[in-house]
């Protein structure tokens, strides 16, 4: 096995580091600059667009230009610039030596030093001895990317379903919260940031129970979820659970998991809403919207002022123009149509 050189250990940490760095592998290239005693370094990143990181003396789009001019440029082989097709590239250095690297799964990238002498076959050496590693460190970029992709759609489904989640330690302390629940946290008044990050309730009886819930999920990770509403108008409930599957994120202290859905329109809104989307009367948009939240059609009369009777009668006009063939398949009617985007 061959002992890699004091210089390549030296790159090896900012080159797998650099995933991190904005803009990427900045630590890297500048190392590797100055390990070769050169002018510039650059990479050109092949993906959908291609994206040009350099330091030093290489003038921007130069390497690209250079690439797109030696389109045959093999994988893992180092050139020497006598060995390109260079003259088609404006404003070239006198010297320069690159590598394509390229993944199994197709991800790419081209590494180049320059300077304006020529440069010798020792950089060429460190060039090829870093290929390897930097075909790791592709490898780890595209699962980075394609989990920040997924994160970020998953994100965008929750916050247009107005859902959130924030993980609590033992304390109720806040160990870490997505978007939407900072906004909850930020503007709803129902939930806040307390001292040294304690999430607290409005209510002080919710606050008790709430408490006592993150306690249990500690002592009993197997314990079953709770819901607890926090609001009737705008509607905003939240699901308490134990944490499973410790991530290292959060260096083991989180142990309970809150999932807030909050509803960002008031009631009179959402009647006018469901009224609007099937052709309810405003006295049926606002039984059918008190029955989505899961109250008996008796509990809907009581909370309208109307007879059960007649709560009845207006629930078959709504279950008809709904489509819906029962309470619980109006919940789903409603709760799953474009209101939840609203």
């Amino acid at each position: 096995m061959r002992i890699p050189a004091l210089g390549e250990i030296e790159l090896l940490v900012p080159l797998h580091g650099g995933l991190l760095e904005q803009p990427l592998w900045a630590t890297f290239l500048a190392r590797l600059r100055s390990a070769a005693s050169a002018q510039g370094a650059a990479l050109l990143l092949e993906g959908g667009e291609r994206v040009e990181l350099r330091t030093g003396g290489i003038a921007a789009g130069t390497l690209e230009k250079l690439v797109m001019a030696n389109p045959g440029l093999r994988d893992g082989r180092v050139y020497a610039q006598d060995e390109l097709a260079a003259s088609q590239v404006s404003g070239l250095p006198g010297g320069i030596r690159l590598v394509r690297i390229v993944t199994d799964d197709g991800i790419g990238a081209v590494l180049a030093v320059t300077d304006e002498r020529p440069l010798g076959a020792s950089i060429g050496s460190l060039l090829a001895a870093l290929v390897p590693q930097f075909k790791v460190a592709l490898k780890n970029l595209g699962s980075l990317e394609r989990e920040r992709a997924r994160a970020a759609l998953g994100e965008g489904v929750m916050a247009r379903m107005n859902f959130g989640w924030i993980s609590l330690d033992r304390q109720c302390r806040i160990v870490d919260c997505n978007p939407p629940a900072e906004r909850v946290l930020r503007v709803s008044g129902l939930l806040r940031r307390g001292a040294y990050d304690r999430l607290v309730p409005s209510s002080p009886a919710l606050d008790r129970e709430m408490t006592a819930l993150v306690a249990r999920c500690a002592d009993q990770p197997d314990m079953r979820p709770h819901a607890l509403n926090l609001s009737h108008d705008p509607w905003i409930d939240l699901l308490l659970a134990p944490m499973r599957g410790q991530g290292l994120g959060n260096g083991g202290q989180a142990v309970a998991l809150v999932y807030l859905r909050g509803d960002r329109t008031s009631q009179a809104a959402r009647h006018e809403q469901l009224a609007d989307l099937f052709q309810l009367t405003p006295s049926e948009a606002r039984l059918a919207w008190s029955m989505a939240q899961g109250l008996t059609i008796a509990e809907a009369a009581r909370e309208h002022g109307v007879t059960e009777e007649t709560a009845r009668y207006y629930s078959k006009k709504i279950y008809a123009k709904t489509g819906a063939r029962g309470q619980v398949d109006l919940v789903r009617h409603i709760l799953t149509s474009v209101l939840a985007f609203a």
